[in-house]
């Protein structure tokens, strides 16, 4: 029997939104010029300062986004797994980036990680300027906005998908909503990205995130989509 309480999602869309390539192809040919809200670039340029002296100290260390970090739990996941990186978690919330984390105190001694309240879509811009060495990019479970009219607030829809798919080497996502998924590849594709979408196991003591919890405890599927250059 599930344990969890997560819905499943609902959707309006029959599959991949029939104007997916059209949209993503303007913000190719369109660049994104909004001007960057000054909190986050106030917050970029001081956890920047962190990321330079930590590359000098390890010119090969490289550089691991979490995008959508939420409470940072994958953030400090990511740190433990991969000591020799420097792993950023954004997030555009204060108070999520702020809650304690039960169960992972440990890894606050780590120090191979810093969380940063942020708006992704400038953030993900003054990366792309700063020209991070980022190895690794995740986006872990995200708002998918399933209704169909929302096709540009999802991020393979929004203007900022240009920048954000030219940062990093590897781009990972995971969601409980394969048509996200699907819709992203399809997109990246645009962008000479490629890869496959496979079923994760179920294995909620050693979650990602807390939302990969939930929604395993609640047996829905959740699914990864790693894409390469």
């Amino acid at each position: 029997m599930p344990t969890g309480d997560s819905k499943a999602i609902i959707t309006n869309q029959p599959g991949i939104h029939e104007k997916l390539n059209e949209v993503v192809e303007k913000h190719l040919s369109h660049p994104f010029k909004k001007p960057y809200q000054m909190h986050t670039e106030q917050a970029f340029n001081e956890v920047d300062q962190a990321v330079q002296a930590f590359l000098s100290e390890n010119p090969q260390g490289g550089v691991i986004l979490d995008a959508c970090c939420g409470v940072g739990q994958s953030t400090r996941i990511l740190a433990k797994k991969n000591p020799q990186a420097l792993v950023i978690g954004v997030d555009k919330s204060a108070h999520r980036i702020n809650r304690n984390v039960e169960g992972f105190e440990e890894l606050e001694e780590q120090g191979n990680f810093h969380l940063v309240r942020a708006d992704l879509n400038d953030f993900y811009r003054l990366v792309k300027a700063a020209n991070w060495p980022v190895t690794k990019h995740y986006i872990l479970y995200p708002n998918p906005w399933p209704k169909a009219k929302h096709l540009q607030r999802r991020w393979h829809g929004s203007a900022v998908f240009p920048q954000m798919t030219s940062i990093g080497q590897q781009l990972i996502l995971r969601s409980n909503w394969r048509l996200y998924l699907e819709e992203f590849q399809q997109a990246a594709g645009l962008v000479n990205f490629r890869g496959n979408i496979e079923a994760l196991p179920v294995d909620v003591k050693n979650a990602l995130t807390p939302f990969e919890a939930k929604y395993q405890a609640s047996q829905q599927v959740c699914y990864q989509l790693l894409l390469v250059r």
